[in-house]
């Protein structure tokens, strides 16, 4: 299999090469993967989605056209990005919260398969997970409060007398403000206070960061969204820098040096909307689709970075962990 062509938003859309175009209108539905967030987004994107493809019998250059576009999780490029990209393509594939409410703004036909969206039907992108309708389907990334209130019981198991919690949102991400209305009734009822801090690009991680020192806060809550995927690396390293205990929704930042994690397996999801995809390859209407949900939930620990912060991560949490890094 070729190597994928990354097209970014810098200096415009690079157009579909006329031969390739011309032939896919007759023969091959041309897709479009967008990335929404950072090449370290992307890594854990691009090779799984066209490894789940291949697997289902589909590609790039065979039987399909596959393209993989990046761009930042800023609402004005995602939207300017696809402006240009929809008029030539077949079927849209986007990653996020962020991708996806622009997607459904911007979209009103094409079929579109969307993942790692935190609640897809709250965020207007779908009329139900059942029930679809219109032009998308795809995967959620949690749609559930149990998840949220899971994080802060198990925060609370490690940090001992956990009562003031940081909780870091990408500013302008719908999944911020439905985390929040999530968040706001469970906080009482498990004994904290929640401090939200909000950024709007991993440039302003530093600063949350300052700020957080600043609240006197005893551990973080790193929201799941394509900002903070896209920066799970810079982030973990910031937690650990000014000794701050932290629970992500991504493994993967749990695996570069966060704390512990609760989420889904993003590779798993990713899987799931290839098969979703080629559903619609063959023939199926996205709205006739229900949106599924993750399959598996897991528990990673790095005790690494516990000992580098002076915790000790209970036995019991060590005995329900998916994955203990040492």
């Amino acid at each position: 299999m070729r190597r994928r062509e990354f097209i970014g938003l810098v200096g415009g859309v690079t157009a579909w090469p006329i031969a390739t175009r011309a032939q896919s209108f007759k023969k091959m539905p041309r897709v479009a993967v967008v990335v929404v967030g950072t090449q370290e987004s992307s890594d854990l994107i691009v090779k799984p989605l066209a490894i789940g493809l291949s697997n289902l019998g589909y590609e790039d250059g065979r039987n399909i056209i596959l393209r993989n576009l990046l761009v930042p999780p800023q609402a004005d490029q995602v939207e300017a990005l696809l402006i240009r990209l929809v008029p030539d393509i077949d079927l849209l594939i986007i990653q996020g919260t962020v991708g996806a409410v622009i997607a459904k703004k911007v979209v009103t036909t094409l079929p579109t398969v969307f993942f790692a969206v935190g609640d897809p039907v709250r965020v207007g992108v779908v009329a139900s997970l059942a029930y679809p309708g219109a032009n998308f389907t795809g995967i959620t990334y949690e749609a559930s409060t149990e998840s949220w209130a899971k994080r802060i019981q198990i925060l609370g198991e490690i940090v001992p007398d956990l009562n003031r919690v940081a909780v870091l949102l990408a500013a302008g991400d719908p999944n911020s403000d439905y985390t929040m209305a999530v968040l706001g009734p469970l906080a009482p009822a498990v004994g904290v206070t929640l401090v939200p801090v909000y950024v709007k690009s991993g440039d302003d991680l530093e600063s949350a960061f300052d700020e957080m020192k600043r609240s006197r806060v005893q551990g973080l809550l790193v929201i799941a969204g394509s900002l903070t995927l896209g920066n799970g690396k810079r982030i973990a390293d910031l937690a650990l820098a000014y000794h701050m205990p932290s629970c992500h929704g991504f493994k993967e930042t749990v695996a570069l040096g966060g704390l512990v994690s609760f989420g889904p397996d993003f590779r798993a999801i990713v899987q799931q909307a290839a098969r979703i995809v080629a559903k619609i390859i063959k023939g199926e209407k996205p709205a006739d689709i229900p949106v599924e949900q993750p399959t598996r939930y897991e528990v990673w620990v790095n005790l690494k970075t516990a000992k580098a912060l002076g915790l000790t991560v209970p036995p019991s949490l060590l005995a329900r962990a998916d994955e203990v890094i040492e």
